[in-house]
């Protein structure tokens, strides 16, 4: 399944880690600095509660002030960024309902994209994912670039469902988890589930079996589940 130099390449590049510090998009760019905030938002870096000054912001990121303002407006929309009295711009909270409901139709879709997928993907796509795959086996015990190539495997499954109505929507659910805390692939051995679990998924869609395919999927978000629930509960270090 070896793919030619060229598009190795260009695999390996699309799944390089980005460093939010590292990333310098143009100073008048008002989606540069959404991008940046949404990436901080995503990694961590910026909590949920977590005050957003534009100033600090501005000069955290080296950009101005306007983009900032504007991409604070768009995160506003997406529900990622909310107003407390006399706080000002937030990060959002999610609470233990919210993520019970989230998963549960993120569980729907993602099977139904596998499904799909099964019946659409290339030949091409179906590499890509196992080159997905053979790279995240060596990001074991770096959850943080772990998750980041995570979100990738799933929009390329998505990308594989050729519905640009269930891709978005999917895009909009992955909005919300940028609001949960942490990653459940820092909990010790839920990294290596997932990859085995993707592996598995390919190998449905390889299959062209959708029922399988969905199966797999669905049974993977509810593992995610069980393992965010379990973060949800484990109380703060003393």
């Amino acid at each position: 399944m070896a793919l030619t130099s060229v598009r190795r390449r260009a695999v390996e590049k699309s799944l390089a880690f980005a460093n939010v510090s590292e990333m310098k998009p143009s100073r008048s760019s008002a989606t540069g600095a959404y991008d940046l905030l949404l990436e901080a938002i995503e990694s961590g870096a910026l909590s949920p509660g977590a005050r957003l000054r534009e100033a600090e912001l501005a000069q955290r990121f080296q950009i101005s002030r306007t983009p900032v303002r504007e991409a604070l407006k768009r995160l506003e929309t997406q529900g990622l960024v909310a107003h407390e009295p006399h706080h000002g711009a937030v990060v959002a909270t999610i609470d233990y309902g919210q993520i019970c409901e989230l998963y549960l139709m993120r569980e729907v879709l993602e099977g139904t994209a596998a499904r799909l997928a099964a019946h659409h993907a290339t030949k091409v796509e179906i590499d890509v994912l196992y080159e997905m795959i053979e790279r995240d086996r060596n990001l074991i015990g770096q959850p943080r670039q772990l998750a980041h190539t995570n979100r990738m495997f799933h929009a390329q499954i998505r990308n594989a469902a050729r519905n640009r109505y269930l891709s978005q929507t999917l895009e909009n659910f992955r909005l919300s988890l940028a609001l949960l805390a942490g990653t459940a692939l820092a909990v010790p051995g839920r990294g290596d589930q997932s990859i085995n679990e993707h592996e598995l998924l390919v190998k449905a869609i390889a299959a062209r079996n959708p029922d399988q395919a969905e199966e797999i999927s669905r049974n993977h978000i509810r593992n995610a589940l069980k393992t965010r629930i379990r973060l949800f509960d484990t109380p703060p270090p003393a």
